[in-house]
């Protein structure tokens, strides 16, 4: 271990040492309390082994300094007869254990020994938990393609962080999944996940979701009310669809993003939050910064780690995966045979709904299979407008058609047009249609355009 000795007797202090380093730990001493703390402050420590009475300041102030770091050391106590009630008190502010002086060096070393083991085991099973958690979330979020292969691994990495993470990825690609996986597999992982969609909520009451209100803040608060983010104290918040919230809000969320407090509503005491935020959100927020929908200070505080998921028709590798994964989740116990037509046609479709799209077409073909044991083409219920083909330009195409068709037949084709135009940017696009760009990403969902269309 990386043990730290804090005693002012250099003669036990240099024995000490001596004796820890011959057990095989790596060992610095210093002098005093307040260098002890320098030395915390400055790297991580596995031990802090400290006399009580020191000059300047003394080991029970060290040691509540030293639990109160990002990353605190464990911490042994060596007593004389008068401060066995102060060392008592120590344990109770955290302490390992404490050595009544004069001892022995082999009883320090035994306890140090102990601690040793116990990290080792305690380091043991978190690693287990760790696989545990990533088995469990991988049971979810299925996939071996090498862009999810990517994904994944990017995951195991910053879970272990505290950081806060942007997940970017179309509807239906499983955002939330692989934020819960992220949670799963965090040293947060026993605190409270909440989800919060910002979609749909006027400004006001996504506020009130947000940071809660103090009873009497407005005409129906008859109680206090805790909003998302006390809630998930010492756990992770998640907010999707992060590009609805309003800029006024925004204003707000960057505060608490950057200061880790808030007041609720119609409230003056300020509140500080532990809490982990994993943001998601269907458009390239760059994109939005660049259009002014979206506020760059948020944008980055947000982004300290993207992720992006890759649609299905970028991973269609992982297709049969999913389809057996599915078909197992609903099929209650039944196995299903999927034909070489129903694969083909999984295979070319475009999945403008994504991953969610294709498990409702698992479960559609389950219920369409009836006591057959083969999932068909036909059970798919595959194609409608999303699959209709583009008349060629100058053709006027059969008479059989709605208004409402025809204008929806120009709209696609105008919107292809001004993408490719603008070399398939979608900001400079919206601009030249004269909407926004969500409404844009909106329209190019539901007339099943993709940017490789333009």
């Amino acid at each position: 271990m990386n043990v730290l000795l804090a005693d002012d007797e250099k003669s036990i202090a240099v024995t000490l040492r001596d004796a820890l380093a011959d057990a095989g730990h790596k060992v610095t001493v210093v002098g005093d309390g307040r260098e002890a703390l320098s030395e915390l402050q400055a790297r991580p420590y596995d031990l802090l082994v400290t006399d009580i009475r020191m000059p300047g300041m003394d080991g029970i102030r060290l040691l509540k300094a030293a639990k109160a770091l990002d990353r605190p050391p464990e911490v042994i106590l060596i007593t004389g007869h008068g401060t066995i009630e102060s060392a008592v008190e120590a344990l109770q502010h955290g302490a390992y254990d404490y050595v009544q002086k004069p001892f022995l060096n082999e009883e320090l070393l035994r306890r140090v020994g102990t601690l040793a083991e116990f990290k080792r085991l305690k380091n043991r099973v978190q690693t287990l938990e760790s696989e545990v958690g990533l088995d469990r979330a991988r049971a979810r979020l299925v996939g071996e393609g090498e862009a999810m292969r990517r994904v994944l691994a990017l995951v195991r990495t910053i879970s272990q962080s505290d950081e806060d993470i942007l997940i970017t990825g179309e509807t239906g690609t499983g955002k939330e999944l692989l934020a819960k996986m992220v949670h799963e597999l965090s040293a947060r992982r026993d605190g409270p996940w909440v989800v919060l969609s910002c979609s749909g909520f006027p400004q006001t009451l996504l506020e009130d979701e947000i940071f809660g209100h103090e009873k009497g803040a407005f005409t129906d608060a008859r109680a206090t009310k805790q909003g998302r983010f006390e809630r998930a104290h010492g756990g992770v918040l998640f907010l999707d669809d992060i590009d609805d919230v309003p800029v006024e809000t925004q204003v707000k969320l960057l505060r608490v993003l950057q200061e880790r407090t808030l007041e609720r509503l119609g409230g003056e005491k300020t509140l500080r939050v532990d809490v982990r935020v994993i943001a998601a959100t269907k458009i390239d927020l760059q994109s939005a910064v660049e259009d002014g929908e979206f506020r760059e200070d948020l944008f980055y505080r947000l982004n300290v780690v993207p992720i992006t998921l890759p649609p299905l028709r970028e991973r269609r590798s992982d297709i049969p995966q999913l389809v057996a994964h599915f078909s197992a989740v609903h099929s209650r116990g039944k196995s299903y045979r999927i034909s070489a037509e129903t694969e083909e046609k999984l295979l070319r479709h475009a999945w403008p709904g994504n991953v969610r799209e294709l498990e409702n077409a698992v479960r559609r073909s389950i219920a369409m299979a009836g006591s057959g044991s083969e999932l068909l083409a036909e059970h798919l219920l595959l194609g409608g407008p999303r699959e209709r083909k583009e008349e060629p330009h100058g053709e006027e195409g059969p008479v059989e058609r709605s208004l409402r068709d025809v204008a929806r037949e120009a709209e696609m084709r105008h919107i292809r047009r001004v993408l490719k135009h603008t070399g398939a940017h979608r900001g400079r696009a919206a601009k030249i249609l004269g909407i926004s760009r969500k409404n844009l990403w909106e329209k190019m969902r539901e007339l099943n355009i993709t940017a490789e269309d333009a």
